[in-house]
């Protein structure tokens, strides 16, 4: 349309008087031809796209990403100040990196003692305030972890196909962590013991000091520690001494067959009002357990709680001792008879 406009003008003009005489006519005719061409030429130019051209990097930084990707697709041929620029605001991000993980790592600490502080003042579970302090820790640093690799121009995204590539191996290679990580996640799901019992797992007896998803540690009575696989322990029997409030303490006794047993019943009942720790609900029993091959057998039962219980043994075994001699009722032990034969 441009075109057959601009040809009418011309059409228009040429008819005046005063461009006649300093236009030659056939010089007219040209032009129009030429401006009937221009439709085919703007047609052809919109169909031939120019060639793309790379847009020079405007900042250092674009100019960073761009000289890492030729390092990296094998391009080692550079001048000397694009090696100096590569270098200074590659060490510029290090330090800043450097700085961000150290601020991280106080922060951290301090989020997951705020976390582990809070949870304990409202009576929270010991066993999952420690997991929530480290959790949250430990997510903070796995966060700040990844905006450091961003930060150095770093997909983030691709990890995920790299960790579902690598999942295979890292699964065959881990079999017994993978299966310890599993026992944790069940120990803190159903809890069959918590932080503070006093347990018997995997053949040690202590008091648990800390539940973690691959191991737990347990503190002996003479200040030893274990750190047990947890797969050792969920799959076998756990004993947790202080699940329940209240024990019951018994203390095994046997007595002469000469001594009567009703007064030997009295004097062990007798025995155990001494110790103040017992409870009178559950109520103390003296049981009769067997005719033995050189003693009557008694068992003395009586109940205390969880912090009263050595205590209330310890004083159980002397009270009945001390009450059977005062009775006069004997505590019979083996003997040794030794013969000494004399040659004549």
């Amino acid at each position: 349309m441009l075109a057959r406009c601009l040809a009418a003008d011309l059409d228009i003009v040429a008819n005046r008087s005063y461009l006649a005489a300093f236009v030659p006519m056939r010089v007219l005719p040209r032009t129009r031809d030429s401006l009937a061409m221009f439709p085919i030429l703007l047609a052809q130019a919109s169909a031939t796209p120019d060639a793309p051209t790379s847009k020079p990097p405007s900042t250092k930084d674009e100019r960073w990403l761009q000289l890492k990707d030729e390092l990296l697709s094998g391009n080692w041929e550079l001048d000397r100040a694009d090696w100096y620029l590569l270098l200074e605001i590659t060490i510029f991000k290090a330090l800043l990196v450097l700085i961000l993980i150290f601020i991280a790592w106080t922060v951290s600490a301090w989020l997951s003692g705020i976390v582990s502080r809070g949870l304990r003042r409202v009576n929270f579970d010991e066993t999952l305030t420690k997991f929530i302090a480290k959790l949250v820790r430990w997510v903070i640093l796995l966060l700040v972890g990844l905006m450091c690799l961003s930060y150095f121009g770093v997909e983030t995204t691709s990890f995920a196909a790299v960790i579902g590539a690598a999942g295979l191996a890292i699964g065959l290679a881990f079999q017994g962590t993978l299966s310890n990580f599993a026992a944790g996640a069940m120990l803190l799901i159903f809890r069959p013991y918590k932080v503070g019992d006093v347990v018997n797992v995997a053949g040690n007896l202590g008091k648990v000091f800390e539940i973690e998803l691959f191991t737990t540690a347990i503190d002996t009575f003479d200040n030893r520690r274990f750190i047990i696989p947890n797969s050792q322990i969920y799959g076998a029997v756990i004993e947790n001494i202080t699940y329940h409030p209240v024990r019951r303490v018994d203390v095994e006794v046997g007595t002469a067959y000469e001594a009567d047993i009703d007064e030997t019943r009295r004097v062990l009942e007798h025995a155990i009002t001494t110790v103040p720790e017992f409870l009178s609900d559950p109520e103390p029993a003296v049981v009769l357990n067997a005719l033995g091959g050189s003693s009557i057998d008694w068992s003395v039962r009586a109940w205390a709680t969880n912090d009263d219980f050595l205590t209330a043994k310890q004083a159980l075994i002397r009270a009945v001792k001390n009450e059977l001699e005062q009775a006069g009722i004997e505590i019979p032990y083996p003997h040794m008879d030794v013969q000494i034969n004399q040659a004549a």
